[in-house]
């Protein structure tokens, strides 16, 4: 396939004269064409649900969710799988990003990599990929072989696959139960898809990742009641969460904590429920860890 034809090697006609613009002309042309960017995620909204609600089912049960990528994508992919445990307190297992070229690619750019079909397959293979998992692979143009060849295998394995790209109809939507299709037309600068592209796919995958960790009752009204606090700002972010979900002084709030071993839900629940630490864990399991059920079940058998 020629590359011209691919929507993200597209020249922008917008961006033509940026070599000569003043610094603020710069800025300003980089601006208006990220303002784009969220009306591309925005129209691909309807295929975000229906990913969300495949990893949702997966995850609910003893999946678990791979992004593979290649590049800057590998690199947003392993930016939001790192960040779920922290933020939500899951195991590192239930997310994880793969880039093509492993960890050296985090830092270093390997570019001939995208192009082994048989990388991918052989990444993917390592983690033992079974129908309970879903993988997805994220590639501007929609073609690159190494995550092509990631999710041909995953799909070969019963996993759900869904692709990720920036240009309509990619060859990679032929392997994805789910091909989400933000197309924010060509980068300011010729095929620089770190910019446009690269910020389309963190918004998808915060999307993604942020609505399955809600629906899994990480998520209390919207604090982060799951968080693990093990360093000073969490532990202060985690008083300020059991603060204001419960209206309750601080010092309420640091004697609860304590009394659940650093677990804002066990102690918003405990506080709400008007129960010891130990029973408000008995409710929150009862109730798949969603505080709001915990606490009803609290208020219901000891109000």
């Amino acid at each position: 396939m020629d590359t011209e034809i691919i929507v993200t090697e597209e020249l922008n006609p917008r961006s033509k004269n940026i070599d000569i613009s003043s610094t603020e002309e710069i800025l300003k042309i980089i601006n208006d064409e990220d303002k784009t960017v969220a009306y591309a995620v925005e129209s691909q909204i309807p295929k975000i649900k229906e990913a969300v609600d495949i990893i949702f089912k997966r995850l609910k049960g003893s999946g678990r969710l791979f992004y593979v990528g290649c590049g800057t994508s590998g690199r947003i992919g392993i930016l939001d799988a790192s960040e779920c445990p922290p933020t939500y307190g899951t195991n590192p297992e239930m997310v994880q990003g793969i880039i093509a070229g492993g960890q050296a690619a985090i830092i270093t750019a390997i570019e001939g990599i995208e192009d082994d079909y048989d990388s991918g397959v052989f990444d993917i293979s390592e983690k033992n990929i079974t129908q309970e998992d879903v993988v997805i692979g994220i590639t501007a143009s929609g073609r690159a072989p190494y995550v092509i060849g990631a999710l041909e295998y995953a799909r070969k394995c019963g996993a759900a696959t869904i692709g990720i790209s920036n240009t309509k109809n990619p060859l990679l939507s032929r392997y994805s139960d789910v091909s989400i299709e933000a197309v924010v037309g060509p980068e300011v600068i010729m095929g620089s898809t770190r910019m446009k592209a690269g910020t389309a796919q963190k918004m998808i995958l915060n999307m993604i990742s942020t609505a399955v960790m809600i629906k899994l009752g990480k998520v209390y009204q919207n604090l982060m009641v799951d968080l693990q606090p093990n360093n000073k700002k969490l532990k202060e972010r985690a008083v300020r969460i059991v603060m204001l979900a419960t209206n309750e002084p601080r010092e309420v709030a640091e004697k609860y904590l304590e009394a659940s071993h650093g677990k804002p839900k066990v102690a918003i629940v405990a506080i709400l429920g008007k129960v010891e630490p130990e029973v408000a864990l008995e409710y929150l399991n009862k109730s798949d860890g969603f505080v709001r059920r915990a606490v009803e079940m609290a208020k219901m058998m000891h109000g």
